[in-house]
């Protein structure tokens, strides 16, 4: 890791935006840190951990996160909580209210807005929430910044007693850059908690009067960002157009037009909105290049200054320059044609799922079983909606899949009457937000089969723990969640909780078929771990015989990423008709030994490699 924890003088590092936000967090003298693994923010807890000096931890969900940072905050604590876009809605019932009821140590909520939507389910625009709730955001454009910013924001945090925002993207987290740190960290010591009712117990009658005191915070806030120095102007000579930006939007406008003016804004929130009134006196055109939503560009309209912006440029993904040339230098009075570009030679890479992944067999079932609505959730499990197996049928968000289900089940239309609908969850997601949705399935008396896909890890983000892997952020063992015992808890009868090994494809089938014909709430729990991560268990890998490979193509339809077609032959029936045989290899240094590819083929053309012809690496190495 590029962290270091206990440097004694200035230094310069090569960090990502996340290392750069973990290392400022260390140095402000943070206490606390709290966060769910969610791309493209799951590298700033994992840096944190890094640094003995604060306590951090893997919450089971964003809103537990930050209610666990908002209490170290309460106690005169510096904390930080951190989550990707999306989490910011499940967090948005805690820091909602506390924006109102204030803080004593500085808090603050580090998001990543997964601009481009690399990883995510929507493009959310993150600096609405410091609108909504009263609060500062300050928009870093590199690792430099987002180390800056963060210290900065503990600062504010504390002086105003206000969660403050740090919003990233994508390219700010991932991005690597030089940065200049500090040598030491600088101690904060907790005051310890002060009991005040009329302030921390926010029943109607003490919300009321901090209603005034939070938006006097705001118009003290709003001066402040017109003095900051974060909200800084690059002047020229060429005043045709100035450009009014914000974080990496930033960067795209230097490289795109480095002679223009641009008002650069990193304490964004609240707007300030006199310092871009003095800026546009000073050019012709002022255009706003903001990602993702007009919400910049609809505050200076509405401050009464002529304003140009998405009604040039789109409202999604990143505007680097080739979005931003051609928006722009028609308003120069440039001509400018989009260049064109030579068709990609490269090789289209859908995303799959690994090499012995346990949930190729679940989705191998269901793809074999007919009358299905298949309702699913996010993580890993979500790829089962591609090729092969097209076994999902929708994917909205975090736990969703349970409460849909039971949704779809009670609003059935007459052609789903005889279907069987079937909800598909991980067992991180079931911890973070699926329980909630077996337990209103039980108590409303649903009809649904679940399958709880416990590989022991936060697959999707790179194998991170969690409550039902029995170890915590740091390694230390936990106790572990028995899905089984929680599921009977929740109300699931016992006669309808199965426990399968995944890689037992028969039986995998048996146990949908039979769940799915229940007219009851029941639950398939599978137990093999990620096939990246350090619990699982690798084996000699398998080989295809040719002359005895039929062509049936059955271990294709798996949809192991080991497995591949050989070659395809044309065989013509004597009744005329034509069937293409499909023959298949498997990648010995790919292949991890889990033996499901055995079980597809009937004429055992699938057989273990001798042991003196193994040569292994990592399945994604």
């Amino acid at each position: 890791m590029n962290a270091v924890v206990h440097a004694k003088a200035e230094s310069r590092h090569l960090l990502s935006g996340n290392e750069a936000v973990a290392r400022a967090a260390w140095e402000a003298g943070v206490r606390v840190a709290a966060a769910y693994p969610g791309t493209p923010a799951t590298e700033i807890l994992e840096n944190i951990a890094l640094y003995p000096d604060i306590y951090s931890e893997w919450s089971v969900n964003e809103k537990v996160a930050v209610e666990v940072a908002i209490g170290a905050a309460l106690a005169g604590s510096r904390a930080l909580a951190a989550m990707k876009h999306v989490g910011m809605n499940v967090a948005s019932d805690a820091f909602m209210t506390q924006s109102l009821a204030g803080v004593v140590g500085g808090l603050v909520i580090v998001v990543a807005d997964d601009v481009g939507l690399s990883s995510s389910q929507n493009e959310q625009d993150s600096r609405y929430w410091g609108r909504f709730g009263h609060m500062p955001v300050l928009e870093p454009a590199d690792s430099q910044e987002a180390y800056e910013m963060v210290k900065q924001a503990f600062a504010l945090s504390e002086q105003y007693e206000v969660p403050v925002i740090v919003r990233m993207t994508t390219r700010v987290c991932h991005v690597k850059a030089m940065v200049t740190v500090a040598g030491q960290r600088t101690e904060h010591a907790a005051a310890g908690f002060q009991k005040n009712p009329q302030r921390w117990v926010m029943t109607p009658a003490n919300a009321k009067p901090r209603l005034p005191v939070m938006h006097q915070r705001e118009r003290q806030l709003q001066a402040m960002s017109e003095a900051s120095d974060l909200n800084f102007s690059v002047t020229s000579s060429d005043r045709r157009i100035g450009f009014v930006t914000a974080g990496p939007a930033f960067m795209h406008v230097r490289e795109t037009f480095p002679n223009a003016p641009v008002l650069k804004l990193g304490f964004s929130c609240p707007p300030p909105l006199e310092k871009i009134r003095a800026f546009a006196g000073q050019v012709d055109t002022l255009v706003v290049v903001e990602e993702t939503e007009p919400l910049l560009e609809t505050e200076i309209r509405a401050a009464g200054l002529e304003v140009r912006g998405k009604d040039i440029l789109p409202r999604w993904g990143e505007l680097a320059p080739s979005v931003l040339r051609p928006a722009i230098k028609p308003l120069l009075g440039e001509p400018y044609q989009v260049p064109t570009r030579p068709q990609s030679t490269v090789f289209p890479r859908p995303p799959t799922m690994c090499a012995s992944c346990p949930h190729l067999g679940p989705y191998f079932a269901l793809s074999h079983i007919r009358n299905l609505n298949i309702v699913g959730d996010i993580g890993c499990y979500t790829l089962g909606a591609g090729h092969p197996w097209n076994a999902l049928d929708t994917c909205t968000c975090m736990g969703a899949s349970l409460s849909m289900a039971h949704g779809m089940d009670k609003g059935r239309g007459a052609s789903d009457e005889k279907k069987s609908i079937v909800a598909v969850i991980g067992d991180s997601t079931f911890l973070h937000m699926g329980m909630q949705g077996l337990l209103n399935m039980i108590y409303n008396r649903g009809n649904v089969t679940v399958l709880l896909l416990d590989n022991r890890s936060v697959g999707m983000t790179g194998g991170q723990e969690n409550p039902g892997t029995g170890q915590n952020l740091h390694g230390l063992p936990t106790p572990r969640v028995d899905f089984a015992k929680l599921a009977e808890a929740l109300g699931v009868r016992p006669e309808r909780i199965r426990m399968v090994d995944p890689y037992e494809l028969p039986t995998m089938v048996k146990l949908v078929r039979e769940e799915t014909k229940m007219n009851e709430p029941s639950i398939i729990i599978t137990n093999r771990p990620c096939s990246l991560t350090d619990r699982f268990e690798r084996f000699r890998p398998y080989e295809v015989i040719d002359d005895q490979c039929t062509g049936c193509g059955n271990c294709i339809d798996l949809g192991c990423p080991a497995i591949s077609v050989s070659r395809r032959e044309t065989v013509t029936a004597k009744s005329g008709k034509s069937k293409e045989l499909v023959f298949a290899r498997i990648d010995a240094n790919t292949c991890t030994g889990c033996h499901m590819c055995v079980e597809t083929c009937a004429p055992e053309a699938i057989v273990q490699q001798p042991q003196a012809n193994t040569i292994r690496i990592h399945p994604h190495a």
